[in-house]
């Protein structure tokens, strides 16, 4: 039965410049400079330079179309013009010549190189290139081969086999670096110590494990091995040692140095240290001064002049105008607005961790959640996310994320409130100290914690060893 009801709803919606202004926190400044040049690029109301020293002319203005608006909140009456004087010269010495750009070649292309060396028909060529497309970064063959002849036949309509496919991949699995093509790491372990020109006890011994035994080998039950091979305990640590000359990604070390650019990370905030006091500055070194373009404000101020005889033509090229001001105006208030949140913010910060700032010893940070930065500043938890995410500090002793700064807290026996990173440290120096061959459980390495005053179970050491990329104690043994 259908009915018919008033309702009331209290929503809150965020507007355009609230949206802008949280994206725009969470751009570092490695990316704010392109960010503001798609801007400019996309707004012509929008240029660079420093604001004129008139009084700002913007306030809320109507958004209907059809209704009036006053000419003069978008025209500013000072004369300076917007372009630039200066022209962008360059005597002989300063000349920036242009840097050719060099495209290297894939791996890809390596190896479809090596093809074409082989004497192979047509058939067997196209078969072998699609494999060789078909294999990752690394060298791996992830797909299986039955897919592949399906992707052939619908794709390509080519009709082949998974037995002629098995074929072509051996050829495949010849080229150059040797374990290129294989399905797994078994595969591209046995091609390697398969391809070697000379033999020895311990090579032949590693065959052996990785073809017999490489799930015991994966788990470390060298036990197992030992009973299984009837090897003793020196031919096994040998081969093992052989088996860690061989390379388990055959595809990572084909590099194209022309292929790879360096990253850079670009501090967003420079914290320094004057008349012994803390000094915080924002990292605008790349980000240009923005200003609202002087050409669009007088493009309206000729449409208030003729407004008597104006078209619909103009009427519809005056609010698109219109709408590219306000964008401009909105623009440069967010970019204001997104300035003083991360001062605010990281003064915040820097006063929580003051005694780390000024020491730099790791030992003096105190715990911190974004909760407590929260209730210093009066911003709401997801903004102070926002402005952590992705920037840097740089400091006297270094430049760290201010990711690094946060961390949850633990209480010692004697009721000392400690960073987790500190337990974080004394963990990993134990499992640095341990004896390799009987390494340290989680339980012991809750022992050896609790002993030095603090509480922890053993199931909080596994979940930090596992934030630590830390394997179990049976994945850390050597012989």
């Amino acid at each position: 039965m259908l009915k018919q009801r008033l309702q009331q709803k209290l929503l809150q919606k965020l507007s355009p410049q609230q949206i802008q202004l949280m994206k725009l926190l969470e751009v570092p400044s490695m990316q704010m400079e392109q960010r503001i040049k798609n801007e400019i690029e996309e707004n012509p109301a929008l240029e660079e330079g420093a604001e004129d020293n008139a009084e700002d002319p913007y306030e809320e203005k109507p958004t209907n179309e059809d209704e009036d608006f006053s000419i003069d909140e978008y025209v500013s009456t000072d004369d300076i013009p917007s372009y630039k004087l200066n022209a962008k010269n360059y005597s002989g010495g300063e000349l920036k010549p242009d840097i050719p750009f060099s495209v290297g070649s894939t791996f890809q292309d390596y190896l479809e190189s090596q093809l074409g060396l082989r004497d192979l028909d047509e058939h067997t060529r196209l078969l072998a290139s699609y494999l060789i497309g078909n294999l990752d970064d690394d060298g791996y063959l992830r797909r299986k081969l039955d897919a592949i002849v399906d992707d052939l036949d619908f794709t390509l309509n080519i009709k082949t086999t998974e037995e002629k496919l098995l074929e072509i991949l051996n050829i495949v699995q010849d080229l150059e670096p040797t374990g290129v093509g294989a399905r797994d790491l078994q595969e591209c372990l046995l091609l390697q110590l398969a391809d070697r020109d000379e033999e020895s006890r311990p090579a032949d011994t590693a065959y052996k494990i990785l073809k017999y035994s490489f799930d015991e080998f994966t788990k470390k039950h060298y036990d197992k091995i030992i009973t299984n091979l009837c090897i003793t305990e020196k031919d096994l640590k040998d081969a093992i040692e052989e088996i860690l000359k061989l390379n388990p990604k055959p595809g990572a070390s084909y590099s194209d140095p022309h292929s790879k650019l360096a990253e850079h990370i670009i501090p967003d905030f420079i914290l320094e240290i004057r008349d012994g006091e803390l000094q915080l500055s924002l990292n605008s070194r790349n980000v240009p001064e923005l200003k609202v373009s002087h050409t669009y404000s007088e493009m309206l101020q000729s449409y208030s002049d003729s407004k008597g005889n104006s078209s619909k033509q103009q009427k519809d090229a005056v609010n698109f105008v219109r709408q590219k001001l306000d964008s401009a105006k909105w623009f440069i208030d967010a970019i204001k607005q997104r300035q003083n949140t991360l001062m605010v913010t990281m003064e915040a910060i820097i006063g929580f961790q003051k005694k780390y700032f000024v020491e730099g010893d790791e030992s003096a940070l105190k715990p911190m959640i974004l909760k407590d930065i929260a209730d210093k500043t009066g911003l709401d938890i997801s903004t102070i996310s926002r402005v952590v995410n992705s920037k840097y500090i740089q400091t006297h002793f270094g430049i760290f994320p201010l990711k690094y700064l946060f961390s949850e807290g633990l209480q010692t026996d004697s009721g000392e409130e400690v960073s987790t990173r500190e337990i974080k440290k004394i963990l990993m120096q134990c499992i640095e100290d341990e004896l390799k061959r009987n390494p340290l459980t989680d339980d012991e390495l809750a022992d050896i914690l609790q002993k030095k005053g603090y509480q922890i179970a053993r199931r909080t050491v596994a979940k930090y060893r596992e934030i630590l990329n830390i394997p179990v104690a049976r994945l850390r043994r050597e012989l």
